[in-house]
């Protein structure tokens, strides 16, 4: 069998996408050294390093990057030109493909809350992600809740649809390097405790409430001393989130790193107080679960994905209540019990979660679709 991987995320800092495409070809390296792969990168530098690293996997580079071009001309071009028995893609496949289709459906959070894309975005994930729904062999997707979601609203037959849950890679454990506190600290320029958030500045994330939370907590409780550091790319509708750091009157104490990679950002983790994550809308969450993995105190939404991810090893909070998130704040910063008891709870949590898993899962998908060669 011959399976084509779209992996035009890897190295282009797309956060969950790459991460979890990343990943599962590794853990599929690993697992499968029988039939052949062929990935589709779209960065020069991710090809490149990825080339020659597996014996029975090769590397094709697909510019340019753009995916109006990529998708429906590059891609499906270079099929035509090289078929395979499977194509593996995240979201959206070519409109023509002359391969049965194996599409990863993360979440559908572009179409319950299309205001926190931009008008552009959302049309372009409507359209082409309901076209390859329809169209493909089989659905993945990484979370219950997004499955059900993903058969309900695309109105998808049940066994279309399976779910392969998300992992967390070896890096990120409870185990501390010496002096790693404080080494971190230093490099990224934090001065006193901190909060954590992880994610992509984007509206869905949430950022906004957090930061009031915050503010409103630094005003009310001169106790509350803790700095927040921000992690993520900035992508669409970010500016509001960068005014409203500037608006308040404890801005010195917010950090904003931009993105930061895997050699940083365990270390990040372990040494923050807790990992604060109000997302609207998820998926699955990796953040929480790389969190938890580390030993690290997670406040979490109560909605979509997130408590599913998470089980009993976080405090749940309303996203859209910026009280409940501050007395969330407040409470885990001040209570080392219920740290010591979501650390602990979270470590064993975590270890539900394997890429390895993922990989089997995703590995037997697909056989069957090759198996009945359903073509979109």
């Amino acid at each position: 069998m011959h399976i084509g991987i779209d992996a035009h995320a890897i190295g282009a800092r797309q956060g969950g996408n790459e991460t979890y495409i990343r990943n599962l070809i590794t853990a599929l390296a690993e697992l499968d050294q029988q039939n052949r792969y062929t990935l589709y990168f779209s960065e020069a530098d991710a090809a490149k390093a990825w080339r020659n690293r597996y014996a029975n996997f090769a590397v094709r580079l697909l510019p340019p990057p753009t995916p109006l071009v990529r998708v429906p001309i590059a891609l499906a071009y270079e099929l035509r030109r090289r078929p395979v028995d499977v194509l593996h893609v995240q979201f959206t496949a070519p409109p023509f493909c002359p391969a049965p289709v194996v599409t990863t459906i993360h979440d559908l959070a572009f179409e319950h809350l299309p205001e926190t894309f931009t008008r552009r975005g959302k049309m372009q994930l409507r359209l082409t992600v309901r076209h390859t729904a329809r169209r493909a062999a089989h659905i993945l997707t990484v979370s219950e809740y997004s499955r059900q979601d993903i058969i309900k609203t695309y109105r998808m037959p049940a066994e279309k649809v399976t779910v392969t849950h998300n992992g967390w890679e070896a890096q990120f454990t409870p185990l501390v390097a010496e002096r790693e506190a404080e080494t971190i600290k230093q490099k990224f320029g934090i001065t006193k405790d901190y909060l954590l958030a992880v994610g992509s500045l984007q509206p869905r994330k949430n950022l906004i409430r957090l930061l009031r939370a915050y503010a409103r907590l630094r005003a009310q409780q001169p106790g509350f001393q803790l700095q927040l550091v921000l992690v993520g790319r900035q992508l669409w509708l970010y500016e509001e989130i960068l005014r409203e750091i500037k608006q308040q009157n404890f801005a010195t104490d917010v950090l904003v790193t931009n993105y930061v990679g895997d050699e940083d950002l365990p270390a990040l983790y372990r040494s923050a107080v807790a990992l604060v994550y109000p997302s609207l809308f998820e998926g699955f969450g990796l953040p929480p679960l790389e969190a938890m993995a580390c030993g690290t105190p997670v406040i979490t939404s109560n909605t979509s994905s997130l408590p599913e991810v998470v089980g009993q090893a976080a405090l749940l909070i309303d996203p859209y209540d910026e009280s409940a998130i501050a007395q969330a704040i407040w409470q885990i910063a001040h209570d080392a019990s219920l740290r010591q008891r979501l650390q602990k709870a979270g470590i064993a949590q975590a270890k539900q979660f394997t890429w390895r898993a993922a990989a089997e899962k995703t590995l037997a998908i697909y056989q069957a679709v090759a198996l009945t060669k359903q073509l979109p």
